[in-house]
């Protein structure tokens, strides 16, 4: 009981080794655990990634109704600032509408960003 009362004081401190023999407990230092937590979470993204990637790569071999990659269009407006501190809004009047392709996941593929990202920001003026 002593033992397992100092080994847990001790965790918090370093990486010691308490007792001797079969009994000894090793105590691992925060910084190991950091390493550990940081390593599992990075391994989590890796395989929330790849498995993504697969869905979007099975989507895009049976094509159906739920195809993985969408084109929205929408007009271009730009923002022009004027000097009295104003912005005045104008449809660009070269190239009026713009069409954005997006895919349907969680991460960006293909050189598409997800559509999570795109749908709210399509609409947004341009800045000049």
């Amino acid at each position: 009981m002593t033992t397992d009362f100092v080994a847990r004081i001790c965790y918090f401190y370093s990486g010691i080794r308490i007792g001797t023999g079969k009994g000894s407990v090793r105590v691992n230092s925060p910084g190991v655990f950091a390493k550990r937590i940081l390593i599992a979470v990075l391994a989590a993204l890796a395989l929330v990634f790849c498995g993504d990637y697969l869905f979007i790569r099975v989507r895009m071999l049976h094509p159906k109704s739920t195809d993985p990659f969408e084109s929205l269009k929408t007009l271009r407006v730009l923002a022009i600032p004027e000097k009295n501190g104003k912005t005045e809004y104008e449809v660009d009047s070269q190239n009026p509408e713009q069409t954005v392709t997006c895919v349907h996941a969680i991460f960006p593929h293909s050189g598409y960003s997800p559509y999570w990202y795109v749908k709210p920001r399509i609409n947004q003026p341009i800045p000049m």
